[in-house]
Parts: structure tokens; C-alpha cells; sequence
């Protein structure tokens, strides 16, 4: 199965341009290379080797397969990189020279944090500080970690859109504060391991990333539509219907992500992500009903009882200090991303129920 269009690839290189030279001849460790977004870092390192570095790269690609699903087992056969199956929550060592080091690795989905909650705080927080420890040892050049616009929590109204300097509405006991809570400490950690040993951390915080590659088990919103869809079902949405998300299409994300590893300031973390436009989820369907030119079934539903609480009611990034800072500018509408999106979930989703919350 393709886990990416072709074009987009290109496209993420072209809009990089000069600046992934940083990577001519250097070293990438890639924690979490089997994830969605560690597909995408692959498959953009693999097109940097062929088409535009003076000097190859080379790629350590890592994971543990824990909810990287069937896109995520193909990893290791298809791009030419050496693969190491690892956990990170235990002590890695790299015998050879490591210039870079993007810790992808994480459980993002509420419906996998919910299921897996104390694997979710390890992998935040004892796999940073194994991966901290790596950079520290190879003095590494730059050091990228995933945080999440989760730590924002449910952010007050005079917050959105929401600054890097927001320090967050978020309980430390709360049914998401197992990714919320170790993601921020996550950073914490990055922050203490800059300043007591120069460590060059950056820090990623993504707003709603989404494209092909999503799993159809995903359980996050776009998937889940795409998945009902396709079956002729009804979407089901969540609560009032009223709750809002701005969404970045994966080309735009993955440019962002770059930007801050090679040009972000050490010790700072970014909002990477689209302000615009900023969308309930009915009016999400209703945009995926124009895109499809096809009337969509629509059930608002309670919150089932195994989906965590909490949910956050907005969710708009500021983006001006990536703008400012490191040129960072999302290119792809919501209408060409969905297109793009929705045309790969055509031919690559079956359609099936997914999976009832359980």
C-alpha cells in the first residue's frame, strides 16, 4: 500500500529547497520511523538522496511497532535505510556518528493513549531522556522533539489563537493527562538537557497534521470520516458538533518540522501548524460533502463512555514566531488538502466499520 503521493514528497523537497542541505552527508537518527509521520521523514530523506544533496545522507530508522499498524510493517523493506526495531523507553547505543535526532516516537491517538496509557507516559518522558542522553553523547547538531498542541489543554477563549508563551489549561489527573502531562514534561526535559549540557533541543508542537498515510484505525477525525464514507455510513460527531479544529495538511507539517530542526533557535519549542481556517466539525462535513459533491448522513452522538473526557472545545495555533523566525508559511487550503486527502483514503481504505471504542 502507498503510504504518500508521490507529488507531495517532491513537493515537501522543493519547498525546503536550500535548506536541506543541512543534511548533505550527515547522520539522521529517526525515532518512531514507522508512525505517520516518521513515514513521511523517510520517504523525504530517500528523495533528498536521489534528487538533491551534494553528498548522500543516511538514515537510523527506529521503532517498536506498537501502533504503527500495516503501513507502518512496510517501513523496513522499502526505504534503503537501516532499520533497528527498539523501544525507546530503554537505553539505546549507536556506535557510529549521529548528527540529528527527531523523536517522532510517541501515541498520539486518544482512542491508543486511552488503551495504552502507561506506554504513552514512557515513551514521553524515559524514551526523551534516553534520547537526550544519545544526543548528548554524540554532540549532536540538532535535537527535534514531538511535542503536541495537547499541552495547551482546553485553552481559554482570550488564548485562541493559542502562543508558544500559553502556558496551558490542562489537569495533571484529567482521562488525557497521560499524553498531555508527559509531553509536556517531555519538554521539560529538552529544556534542562540544553541548558546544563548545551544539548541543542528543538521543540515541535503540531496542530492536527493530517493526509494519506492515515490509518484507517487511526480513530481520529479525518480517518474516521474517510472510513464511513467509503462504507456509505452515517459520520458520527461527537458532542455538540460545535468543538472546532484548524487542520495541516502533511506537506505544510512536515516543511515546518524541518524548518525547526535545522534553523530553530535551541532551547525553544513552535507551533507548527495551518490557523486557517478554523472549523467545527460540522462544517468539516459539510466542506467534505461540497469536496465529494455527495450529500453525507450526519449523526450527532454523546461522547462514548470510553472516549476521553476533556476534549478540547478550541484548537487554533499562532504561528507568527515559526513565520517570523524560520520563514514558516502552511501553502495547501483545506480544500486541496482534503481533496488530496480523501482521493489516497479512496483507493486505499476498505470501507469496514472501524473499530467501536472499547
Amino acid at each position: 500500500m502507498q503510504h504518500c503521493l508521490d507529488s507531495d514528497i517532491k513537493e515537501i523537497a522543493t519547498l525546503l529547497g536550500e535548506e536541506a542541505q543541512a543534511f548533505s552527508g550527515k547522520t539522521v537518527l529517526l525515532l518512531g520511523g514507522a508512525g505517520f509521520l516518521g513515514r513521511y521523514f523517510t520517504s523525504v530523506f530517500k528523495y533528498l538522496n536521489e534528487n538533491t544533496l551534494k553528498e548522500p545522507m543516511r538514515a537510523i530508522i527506529a521503532d517498536n511497532f506498537i501502533t504503527s499498524g500495516a503501513l507502518g510493517s512496510e517501513v523496513s523493506d522499502i526505504n534503503g535505510f537501516p532499520f533497528l526495531e527498539t523501544n525507546v523507553i530503554k537505553p539505546m547505543e549507536v556506535s557510529e556518528p549521529i548528527d540529528y535526532i527527531v523523536h517522532a516516537a510517541g501515541i498520539a491517538s486518544p482512542y491508543y493513549y486511552r488503551k495504552y496509557p502507561l506506554e504513552t507516559l514512557d515513551v514521553a518522558t524515559l524514551g526523551t531522556r534516553h534520547a537526550l542522553d544519545l544526543a548528548k553523547e554524540h554532540a549532536v547538531k540538532g535535537f527535534l522533539f514531538f511535542s503536541s498542541s495537547e499541552i495547551y489543554g482546553d485553552p481559554d477563549e482570550k488564548h485562541v489563537p493559542t502562543r508558544e508563551s500559553y502556558r496551558g489549561n490542562v489537569s495533571c489527573v484529567g482521562p488525557r493527562a497521560c499524553y498531555d502531562e508527559s509531553k509536556r514534561l517531555g519538554e521539560t526535559l529538552c529544556q534542562i538537557y540544553h541548558q546544563q549540557y548545551g544539548v541543542p533541543t528543538k521543540v515541535a508542537r503540531p496542530f492536527n497534521v493530517y493526509g494519506p498515510g492515515m490509518q484507517e484505525t487511526d480513530y481520529r477525525v479525518l480517518p474516521n470520516f474517510a472510513s464511513k464514507i467509503m462504507a456509505n455510513q452515517a459520520l458520527s460527531i461527537y458532542g455538540s458538533g460545535q468543538q472546532t479544529r484548524t487542520f495541516c495538511y502533511i506537506t505544510d507539517a512536515i516543511v515546518g518540522f524541518l524548518k525547526v530542526l535545522i534553523n530553530g533557535n535551541p532551547g525553544e519549542a513552535y507551533n507548527i501548524g495551518n490557523p486557517m481556517p478554523e472549523l467545527s466539525m460540522l462544517e468539516l462535513s459539510k466542506m467534505l460533502e461540497h469536496i465529494l459533491s455527495k450529500r453525507l448522513k450526519i449523526n450527532i452522538v454523546e461522547y462514548p463512555d470510553s472516549y476521553p473526557a476533556d476534549e478540547p472545545q478550541r484548537r487554533c495555533p499562532d504561528i507568527s514566531k515559526a513565520g517570523m523566525q524560520l520563514k514558516y508559511k502552511p501553502a495547501v487550503s483545506i480544500g486541496d488538502g482534503l481533496q488530496r486527502f480523501m482521493g489516497w483514503a479512496q483507493e486505499h481504505y476498505s470501507g469496514s466499520p472501524y473499530v467501536s471504542y472499547a
